[in-house]
């Protein structure tokens, strides 16, 4: 079972949708979380939303509990929160992307997507991560191709990825591809 955090976003129940197309999904708002079925979930995953991870110091308590016990996938906010519970700065940047396409490359071997390929992705989002990053077990491995901003992180050791971008957007191409990468991994 996939358990979706609702940070309140109106991507939300498109991100349930995609999941949905591979197990079964529960999905409830950041302030009515389920702790029982958080406990029955094989996988976590914390959805977009408005504002910054401080914003929200449940999902911070949770993803603290459940990190290297259950799958954990963050999408635009959902990552930026698990960054942020790894003690990374997330600051404004120069230019805000809401609606966006942009072309971002796999850049490390580590990953489970092949190194060097190119993909179009929807972004949305004002936040980036500062870097350098580092914290122990993660690795980003996806940066955009224009920019070099940070757009996917693995952690394969405690089963954590991250998206800066929509996969669920029609913007991504393939986007239920990385999403079934990610879970049969």
């Amino acid at each position: 079972m996939i358990y979706i955090i609702d940070h309140q976003d109106s991507f939300t129940w498109n991100v349930v949708h995609q999941f949905s197309q591979f197990d079964k999904v529960i999905c409830t708002n950041y302030f009515e979380l389920n702790n029982n079925l958080l406990e029955k979930s094989d996988t976590i995953v914390l959805s977009p939303g408005p504002g910054s991870p401080k914003d929200y110091p449940n999902t911070s308590k949770l993803y603290k509990k459940f990190k290297g016990r259950k799958k954990i996938i963050g999408i635009c906010l959902g990552y930026q929160q698990i960054l942020f519970c790894e003690k990374a700065k997330i600051i404004q940047q120069k230019n805000i992307f809401h609606g966006y396409q942009s072309e971002v490359k796999v850049t490390n071997n580590k990953s489970i997507f092949q190194k060097n390929s190119k993909f179009k992705v929807g972004r949305y989002h004002s936040l980036k991560l500062k870097e350098p990053f580092s914290a122990k077990n993660f690795e980003i491995t996806i940066r955009c191709s224009n920019t070099g901003i940070a757009m996917g992180f693995e952690n394969i050791k405690d089963n954590i990825y991250g998206f800066q971008f929509h996969p669920e957007s029609f913007l991504t191409k393939n986007g239920k591809l990385l999403i079934k990468k990610i879970l049969s991994a």
